[in-house]
């Protein structure tokens, strides 16, 4: 038996249905192109609201609004409450900054309250001074 596809009206709905469902797809993908990459990807390993690990937060939070403006993302993980994640990552000692994009992997344990040698842990160009 050979069966024809469906003529008339049946035709033309199933085609808007498919066009319909491949702009559907396809409108996610444009949104997602339109937005920005972040270009770099940092978590910091905290161990509650010690001294040191609210110092870590404040001064990378402004070397990244200095020398990163809008290209970063943070991601502060308080092994306290989540213990489990710091085997991830292997860390020995808080707190911890780790630069996973862009690779390669980098670590700096402290208060990150010397900026240069942060920047330079980081592989980040200083942004010179405007005359």
């Amino acid at each position: 038996m050979n069966r024809t596809p469906p003529r008339g009206p049946r035709r033309a709905k199933q085609a808007r249905t498919a066009k319909v469902a491949d702009e559907a797809v396809a409108e996610p993908k444009r949104s997602a192109r339109a937005k920005a990459p972040v270009a770099w990807q940092l978590k910091l390993y905290v161990a509650g609201r010690t001294p040191k690990s609210v110092a870590a937060l404040e001064n990378l939070k402004r070397l990244c609004e200095t020398h990163l403006a809008g290209q970063y993302h943070i991601e502060v993980i308080d092994l306290l409450v989540n213990a489990q994640l710091a085997a991830g990552d292997q860390i020995l000692a808080v707190p911890t900054l780790v630069r996973k994009v862009p690779e390669p992997i980098r670590k700096i344990i402290g208060d990150l309250s010397n900026e240069e040698r942060v920047l330079v842990g980081l592989d980040v160009q200083p942004l010179r001074e405007r005359a």
